[in-house]
């Protein structure tokens, strides 16, 4: 295999990854209105709840647990194992005789999920240069987007035929193993770091030599997809709560993620001339400033899709920026670790996001103080960022970066 082919596949092939797992998890909150109004199983408000955080936890548990393992045993094969374990288990989703064995499945299956992310992001990041790692992440992570808006536009076709969204991520999944088998390459960064002597574990990733780039970068991945989750999942209520119909709230979602997708591709692009830290910094910010704005009434369609779109932009990017830095600054002996765990604790914020956001929607104070909230939650990212050194590449040839 060329080395053109060989980055052309792996690029292809981690996307395809990463859509997958967009696809699969909004798969299931595409679902949850069918399941709730036929009661199929016996699904109420509360089991569904019960699943959909049961999934979350999921991925949570498999990005800290099985991204470990891709510094033990390599990149390729946790990643097409984690494709098949996924893959397998969302197939199995539709045909499970109750609620319990339901949610059993859908945890099995974001155990695959959640090592996919980190995984494919390590791999992206070790077959580019150095200097392109944060467009590896932001242009990897495209692939989230286009798999939930895949699955929004399929829920539309299979309306009360729920079953074919998972059938279909099912059998594409399980398609694409085979071809990862025959064409993924495995890390080079990863067969070099084998050779060495010097071994990176997760104690050494609280230890002084990381233990400020790891808690900031933590913190930052935590409050990036508690932004995200929260704002994708309750968007459309907040701008009900302050007023606007509901066809414009609905509507503001995709645009949302139209901004999203705009964001990840102009991050990734602007950071690797200037910065990872840098740009991460006035992403973070300039989401702080736009949630804050969107706590006040915009009485101006032009002007309310403007700012919801910057907001899609910058906010969304942010935490995917963290991903790229992460990439930068750690060995090729802990990356696959240190991103599985940066992963796993802004899961932790994806399961947060939507129920603080819930609870004040229930209390019935969503506008203004969920923008608020939003608001406070970007600036606690900043923080975070602010707490970041300039990056230095990790060295290929395995020598450890200092964390001053």
């Amino acid at each position: 295999m060329t080395t053109t082919s060989r980055g052309a596949w792996t690029a292809v092939l981690c996307w395809l990854t990463v859509l997958l797992e967009g696809y699969d998890l909004v798969a299931l909150g595409a679902t949850i209105p069918t399941l709730l109004k036929s009661g199929y199983l016996g699904f109420t408000a509360a089991g569904a709840t019960a699943v959909a955080t049961v999934s979350l936890i999921g991925v949570a548990v498999g990005a800290a647990g099985l991204g470990p393992l891709t510094d033990r045993f390599g990149r390729r094969v946790l990643l097409i194992g984690s494709v098949l374990l996924f893959s397998l288990f969302t197939l199995l989703t539709p045909l499970a005789p109750n609620v319990a064995t339901f949610g059993v499945f859908r945890f099995l299956a974001g155990l695959g999920l959640g090592a996919c992310m980190p995984v494919a992001l390590t791999v992206m990041s070790e077959n580019l240069p150095a200097r392109r790692r944060a467009s590896a992440s932001t242009f990897t992570m495209t692939g989230y987007h286009v798999g939930a808006v895949l699955t929004s536009v399929l829920a539309l076709y299979a309306k009360e035929d729920w079953h074919l969204l998972f059938y279909g991520g099912g059998i594409v999944g399980l398609l694409a193993v085979p071809l990862m088998w025959w064409k993924l390459p495995e890390s080079a960064a990863y067969l070099a770091a084998r050779e060495q002597q010097e071994r990176v574990g997760l104690k050494d990733l609280l230890g002084g030599r990381f233990r400020r780039i790891s808690i900031a970068v933590w913190t930052g991945s935590f409050m990036g997809l508690l932004l995200v989750y929260g704002l994708n999942t309750w968007l459309p209520q907040l701008m009900r709560t302050a007023g606007y119909p509901i066809s414009t709230s609905i509507t503001l979602l995709l645009v949302l993620n139209i901004g999203a997708v705009l964001g990840l591709v102009l991050a990734g692009t602007i950071a690797d001339r200037f910065g990872i830290r840098r740009i991460a910094r006035i992403w973070f910010g300039a989401g702080a400033v736009l949630l804050a704005a969107l706590s006040l009434k915009i009485g101006n369609a032009v002007v309310l899709n403007a700012v919801v779109l910057l907001t899609g932009v910058f906010v969304f990017s942010a935490q995917v920026l963290i991903y790229g830095y992460v990439a930068h600054a750690f060995p090729a002996q802990a990356r696959g670790t240190a991103l599985g765990l940066t992963s796993a604790v802004g899961r932790l914020g994806s399961i947060l996001g939507p129920f603080v956001t819930g609870a004040l929607v229930t209390a019935g104070v969503a506008y203004p103080w969920g923008f608020w909230f939003f608001a406070v939650v970007a600036a606690l990212g900043l923080g975070a960022v602010l707490l970041l050194r300039r990056e230095t590449p990790a060295e290929e040839r395995l020598t450890p970066v200092s964390a001053g």
